[in-house]
């Protein structure tokens, strides 16, 4: 047992050496590089989802979501063979049943140059307090390289830097990937916000980032997914969409899907009578054929959601997609960490399940 504290007691040195010899760092604002997937070109603060100037325009209830970072990037190139960050969060936010990595912490990602993919690289591991220093790699190579860092999902950043070697280059990218001229909008619940990923990098809108090399702007937003006609306005001023992704149903009772749904798509057509509207249907949660109360309340929203795209069809509305939540539910009973919000398994099949509709319509709209 004595060597066995012993092994321990080196470990934990060995750790602290590491963290102690980690070399001195310059940081650059992240203003100077790109800040991309966001919804509105004008967003101030710039990582908030919505600008200041746009708040009012939504309930009260939704307006601390807006002010998570969710879905934000940070995009830039540089050859330091360190990468870090310093950020200060907005709110220091915690829950139980979801990792602090996913809450608060931020996700690096390289390109890499031979497989043409984005390769993950690290994960900011934040720590109790409002300003976080992180170390996401060490050792790299000292060639260009260019990056892609994930803003924390159920938290705000008021300030971000990222840390390179004092006599390294960094920039903003040149690489152009993901495109900036092809930019999707999803709308939803919790879940689109991110709940509950280990980390940034895996929820559903940041892999379709990566993946389909466009930006995905995420505007979940926990609890007040709802499909209110100032929400649907709301969406209709995004700054030059592609496509929507509209995913609402878990936060929405059967009386609201039956009545909003039509005035809350024909709403964001109204604004842009060409890009492609794509409806989630709402996923069945793993207990529902056992819960007396869900077993028929969750099909009911899906059949009155889907019985209004059909109605939105006939009446001739162009460029509108359904996608039903029948596939996935089958593979979807071990995707939750509570019954209600996805794992990172979860979202990976979400996204996997969406990724051919979106190119399908992306592709239809010429946009791809």
């Amino acid at each position: 047992m004595k060597h066995l504290y012993l092994l321990l007691a080196m470990v934990g040195l060995s750790c602290l050496t590491i963290t102690a010899q980690t070399p001195s760092m310059r940081y650059v604002d992240a203003h100077e590089l790109q800040v991309i997937n966001r919804t509105y070109a004008d967003t101030v603060p710039l990582y908030t989802r919505v600008p200041d100037s746009m708040k009012s325009m939504v309930r009260e209830e939704i307006r601390w979501g807006m002010d998570c970072s969710t879905g934000i990037a940070i995009r830039f190139r540089t050859n330091s063979p360190v990468i870090g960050a310093r950020y200060r969060l907005r709110y220091d936010f915690a829950m139980s049943w979801m990792a602090y990595t996913g809450i608060k912490g931020t996700d690096l990602y390289i390109f890499d140059d031979e497989k043409q993919e984005w390769h993950y690289l690290g994960t900011g591991r934040p720590q109790k307090d409002s300003v976080q220093t992180i170390t996401y790699a060490r050792h790299l190579d000292g060639r260009f390289h260019e990056y892609m860092l994930f803003l924390p999902l159920y938290d705000g950043i008021t300030e971000f830097a990222v840390g390179v070697s004092p006599e390294s280059d960094i920039s903003g990218p040149r690489m152009h990937l993901p495109r900036r001229d092809v930019r999707v909008v999803f709308w939803g619940t919790s879940v689109m916000q991110g709940g509950c990923a280990a980390r940034p990098g895996m929820t559903q809108t940041a892999i379709l980032t990566r993946e389909l090399g466009i930006e995905c702007c995420n505007m979940g937003v926990s609890g007040e997914g709802k499909m209110w006609k100032e929400n649907a306005q709301l969406l209709a001023a995004a700054y030059k969409p592609d496509c929507y992704v509209i995913d609402p149903l878990m936060n929405c009772t059967h009386g609201m899907v039956d009545t909003m749904t039509i005035d809350f798509i024909q709403t964001i057509r109204d604004a842009h009578p060409l890009v492609p509207i794509i409806m989630v249907e709402g996923l069945l949660f793993p207990d529902y054929p056992f819960n007396s109360t869900l077993c028929d309340s969750l099909p009911e929203k899906n059949a009155a959601f889907y019985r209004n795209y059909q109605l939105l069809k006939k009446s001739g509305m162009k460029n509108l997609y359904y996608l039903p939540s029948k596939a996935f539910n089958g593979r979807g009973w071990d995707t939750t960490v509570d019954t209600w919000h996805f794992t990172d398994y979860g979202f990976r099949l979400y996204a996997d399940e969406i990724k051919p509709l979106l190119k399908k319509a992306l592709k239809k709209s010429k946009a791809l």
